[in-house]
C-alpha cells in the first residue's frame, strides 16, 4: 500500500494536497485506485447514493461491511477509510471499539471515520488505543441532520465557528489522524487547517484544507436533480448513461443488436 496514515501526515507537512473520493463497490474503487487517488472513503453516504434513502441514518453496520468489503477488493495503493454508521459508536466506548474492530476485520479497510467533536473523544481515544486509525468529521455532520434542521452550512457565526475550531483541537488531541471539515466557511476551514497538526480534508470547506473529498456520483454528474454548491462536476455521466441505455433499447427493439458480430456462428 502506497498511501498510509503516515504518508497523509507527510503530505500535510510538505504542502502536498490530498485527493480523496467516495466509493462503495469493487469496480469503482479499482478504477480510482488505478488513477492514483490518495484515499477512498466508503461513506455512509451510500445510504443516499446507493440505497436511495433520504439521509444516512438508516445505514447499518452490515451495509458498511458489505460495501466496504467490496471496495477493499479493488484497492491496492489508496488508504481505505470506512465510515462508522449512526449509533454504532455513540452508545458507549465499548460499542465503538467493537464496531470499529468489526469494520477493519471484516472489510480489509485501513481506518474508520466517525462524526463529532468533544463528545466522541473518548471513543476516538479507545479506538486508536486498539491500534485502529480514526479519521474525525466535524462541521456539517450528516448523522446530526435532524439536530441541525437540515443540511446546512455550519460555523457562520463567530460563536459557532469557535466551537468547531475547539472540536478540531479536541479530536486531534484524542488521536485522530485526519479531520474531515464539511460545509464550513472558507475562512474557518483555513483557520482550522493552520490550528491543527493533522491533515484536514475539506468538503465544502475551501481551498486551504490539506485535501479534498467528494462523493463520486456528484463529481461525475450522475444525478441531475440536485448539485451541492461545493461540487464541481468533472463529467456529465447521467446524460451519457441515459443515451447509451436508450440506444440499447432501440437497437434491441429494431433487432439491430445482437448482429452477427456479437453472435456465435
Amino acid at each position: 500500500m502506497k498511501h498510509t496514515v503516515a504518508e497523509f501526515q507527510k503530505m500535510k507537512e510538505s504542502g502536498q494536497k490530498i485527493a480523496m473520493l467516495t466509493a462503495y463497490d469493487y469496480s469503482t474503487a479499482k478504477v480510482m485506485d488505478e488513477a492514483g487517488i490518495h484515499g477512498i472513503l466508503v461513506g455512509d453516504s451510500l445510504g443516499m447514493v446507493m440505497l436511495g434513502y433520504e439521509n444516512t441514518l438508516s445505514v447499518t453496520m452490515e451495509d458498511m461491511i458489505h460495501h466496504g468489503r467490496a471496495a477493499a477488493r479493488g484497492v491496492k495503493e489508496a488508504l481505505l477509510v470506512i465510515d462508522m454508521p449512526f449509533m454504532s459508536y455513540e452508545t458507549s466506548v465499548r460499542d465503538a471499539v467493537i464496531n470499529a474492530g468489526r469494520l477493519i476485520k471484516e472489510t480489509g479497510g485501513h481506518a474508520v471515520k466517525l462524526e463529532g467533536g468533544a463528545e466522541v473523544c473518548p471513543q476516538i481515544k479507545a479506538i486508536t488505543a486498539a491500534k485502529i486509525p480514526v479519521m474525525a468529521h466535524i462541521g456539517m455532520t450528516p448523522q446530526a441532520v435532524h439536530a441541525f434542521g437540515g443540511f446546512k452550512v455550519q460555523g457562520k457565526e463567530k460563536e459557532a465557528a469557535a466551537k468547531i475550531l475547539e472540536a478540531a483541537k479536541s479530536v486531534e488531541e484524542a488521536g485522530a489522524f485526519a479531520i474531515v471539515l464539511e460545509c464550513v466557511p472558507e475562512a474557518l476551514g483555513k483557520a482550522i487547517t493552520k490550528a491543527v497538526s493533522v491533515p484536514t480534508i475539506g468538503i465544502g470547506a475551501g481551498a486551504a484544507c490539506d485535501g479534498q473529498i467528494l462523493v463520486f456520483q456528484d463529481m461525475l454528474g450522475m444525478y441531475n436533480d440536485f448539485k451541492p454548491k461545493f461540487v464541481k462536476q468533472y463529467a456529465s455521466l447521467s446524460d451519457t448513461m441515459k443515451s447509451a441505455y436508450q440506444t440499447y433499447i432501440r437497437e434491441v427493439q429494431e433487432q439491430v443488436f445482437p448482429s452477427s458480430e456479437f453472435s456465435f456462428l
